[in-house]
């Protein structure tokens, strides 16, 4: 091939290889343009912001459909300061706007970062109102995003109902939905149904224009996902119950709970002192907390849920139903009791004190008149019975009847925090006491005394369980959810008790009469209803200075009618003294309104409204902590 042949071979190899590129070229650019929108939506990141788009949260309302909690619309001032002008902006406008000082908004912009693409929340709870004046201004920078704020129609049920904050790092660490900025259920209902509450968040997309002015929706809204609304939750409270009960209490520590026995439905939980919800909402919930966590008699504290007690004398009605069941007790028998129950021998001698009533008693006037000694004798005899071999054995099977009942374990109600309580083993006094103990040792936990502790939830619990002749539904606090055929299967599941329902009677004859006839509950007597009650009055280490011990704990347990319960109910307030001095009228009072819809005895209202006790150790816990921080 001639020089010219190979030359002109060559140039038509090169036209063909630069023709292949070129087609290859254009076709990439078809794809790239025409079909592919990866770099187009490069580009427009350069323009285009993401913003989250937040849910209203669900509604809370009582078993009546009264709110209990609503939400009400609100904003976020939120700032990306690379968007704002280099020439800046008028600051002491925005502050005035945003109703906080020049050093606030200086510390926000500070904390959000020079030339930063991470927005920055500056202020929460900006009204709609202020949010209209803050558009007119065209802030460039600073945009605002929808909230909602939580609000509470009836300004009860802190305790019960929770509140919601910003999200903590350790929350955002454990649940990857959460972010900086989002808002997150805390206590109560808004914590246990947290993830039905809160909705799913959605996202907007918008252009920016080089100065951070916001121009429109990105691609007319097509990529934009809606938020969807929390889900309403109807609760199984009485919204006007659980105020009244809140007013009875003022003043007063302890807690009250009433259960509805034929569901397990809670009607009023009340710890108390407690807080109006309100006060955890908007600008001023920071310093309202810790103004809460200063005091020392604990508002934000759910007594209900996790205080332990001692049972005390409403106890003993579990004493006497295992007693039967056990078969060392008939209700016929009678127990002597001189003022007391003495045991030991010798310089050993130590006597459980009791009141003065009439002696000897049979079962259901022991339990009418609180007969601390009857109870002894039966408890004696219960872990003593020769059958089991040994008083180890005896009182192990004596702790699982107690289980049975719901003590010494969370009864896994649909709210978080619920303590256990204590019921003490044989183990447990065998590591107290080198192994060495008997009956007389372990005598106090005959009347609910000594190690025994529990909640004033599982307290009511008891009550429901003797209503419903031997078994209990789990207590719960939500009635329906939206959108639901049911609640969760659990809590229409009956939980038996070890002792027959044919020995219940007798224990409800005795609380009928200590109730109706002579007896420690004379005050809950409710004209036209069969009230059934049991007093308590618990004793508890607590000591002044001086070493004198303060005053008892009064407690109550009742239920009623007597067929076909409507309510069981239990009252505990600290150092009330005598069960039938404060508690008896609190709870009957509570089932007046409940049963009736009416008060027809305003001088025991007044009485429990006046009621003065003395707080001398949380006076004293409070002096001693207002002098450590006063340093």
């Amino acid at each position: 091939m001639s020089r010219e042949s190979k030359a002109q071979h060559r140039y038509q190899i090169l036209r063909y290889v630069v023709f292949v590129a070129a087609i290859a070229i254009l076709g990439r650019l078809f794809y790239v343009q025409l079909i592919d929108d990866s770099y187009k939506a490069r580009a427009a990141s350069n323009i285009m912001r993401s913003y989250v788009e937040y849910p209203m949260r669900g509604e809370v309302l009582d078993r009546r459909g009264e709110y209990l909690i609503r939400s009400r619309i609100c904003y976020d001032v939120m700032v990306v300061t690379r968007d704002i002008p280099k020439e800046g902006f008028d600051s002491m406008r925005l502050a005035a706007i945003l109703n906080i000082s020049m050093d606030k908004l200086r510390r926000e912009l500070r904390r959000a970062g020079p030339r930063s693409y991470t927005p920055h929340l500056v202020v929460g709870y900006l009204s709609q109102e202020a949010k209209l004046i803050f558009d007119e201004n065209e802030f460039k920078g600073f945009y605002t995003r929808f909230r909602t704020a939580r609000e509470y129609p009836r300004q009860v049920g802190g305790n019960l109902l929770g509140y919601v904050s910003e999200v903590r790092p350790e929350d955002i660490e454990k649940w990857k939905y959460y972010s900086a900025g989002d808002y997150i259920g805390i206590g109560g209902v808004e914590s246990a149904y947290e993830t039905l509450l809160r909705g799913e968040k959605g996202v907007s997309y918008r252009v920016n224009d080089n100065r951070g002015a916001v121009k429109g929706a990105y691609k007319d809204g097509a990529l934009d996902v809606l938020p969807v609304k929390g889900t309403q939750l109807t609760s199984t409270i009485d919204a006007r119950l659980q105020e009244f009960a809140e007013k009875l209490m003022v003043g007063k520590v302890g807690a009250i709970v009433a259960i509805e026995p034929s569901t397990g439905e809670i009607l009023a939980m009340v710890s108390s002192p407690t807080y109006n919800p309100d006060l955890m909402v908007g600008r001023q919930r920071n310093t309202n907390f810790l103004e809460m966590t200063r005091n020392q008699r604990m508002p934000q504290f759910t007594r209900a849920l996790k205080e332990h007690y001692a049972p005390g004398s409403t106890f003993k009605l579990v004493q006497g139903l295992v007693g039967l069941e056990e078969g060392v007790l008939n209700p016929g028998d009678r127990h002597p009791c001189s003022n007391g129950f003495t045991y030991g021998v010798g310089r050993n001698s130590r006597t459980l004190k009791c009141h003065s009533h009439e002696s000897p008693l049979n079962l259901r006037r022991a339990v009418a008149e609180s007969c601390n000694a009857y109870f002894c004798y039966v408890f004696k005899d219960i872990i003593t019975n020769p059958k089991y071999g040994s008083i180890k054995n005896g009182m192990r099977k004596w702790t699982d009847y107690v289980h049975s009942f719901g003590f010494g374990n969370r009864l896994d109600c649909d709210l978080y925090g619920e303590s256990k309580g204590f019921v003490p083993t044989p183990e447990f006094y065998d590591k107290g006491y080198d192994g060495r103990w008997n009956w007389g040792t372990v005598i106090s936990c005959a009347i609910g005394q000594g190690e025994m502790a529990c909640t004033p939830l599982q307290m009511a619990n008891l009550a429901a369980i003797i209503a419903n002749r031997g078994y209990y539904y789990i207590p719960h606090i939500i009635k329906a959810i939206e959108g639901r055929d049911s609640i969760d299967r659990r809590f229409y599941e009956r939980h038996y008790t070890m002792v027959s329902a044919r020995h219940f009677e007798t224990i409800i004859d005795g609380m009928w009469l200590s109730v109706n006839e002579k007896g420690t509950s004379r005050l809950a007597r409710l004209e036209g209803w069969d009230v059934c009650g049991k007093t308590g009055t618990a004793e508890h280490n607590r000591r002044d200075a001086s070493g004198r011990r303060y005053p008892d704990h009064s407690t109550f347990l009742s239920f009623a009618p007597r067929n076909n319960p409507r309510i069981a109910i239990s009252v505990y307030v600290e150092h009330g003294g005598f069960g039938s001095e404060i508690a008896v009228p609190i709870a009957s009072l509570i089932e007046e309104l409940y049963l009736t819809d009416t008060i027809k005895r305003p001088e025991m209202l007044d009485k429990v409204l006046n009621y003065n006790i003395n707080y001398g150790y949380y006076d004293a816990k409070q002096r001693k902590y207002d002098a450590k921080h006063s340093k």
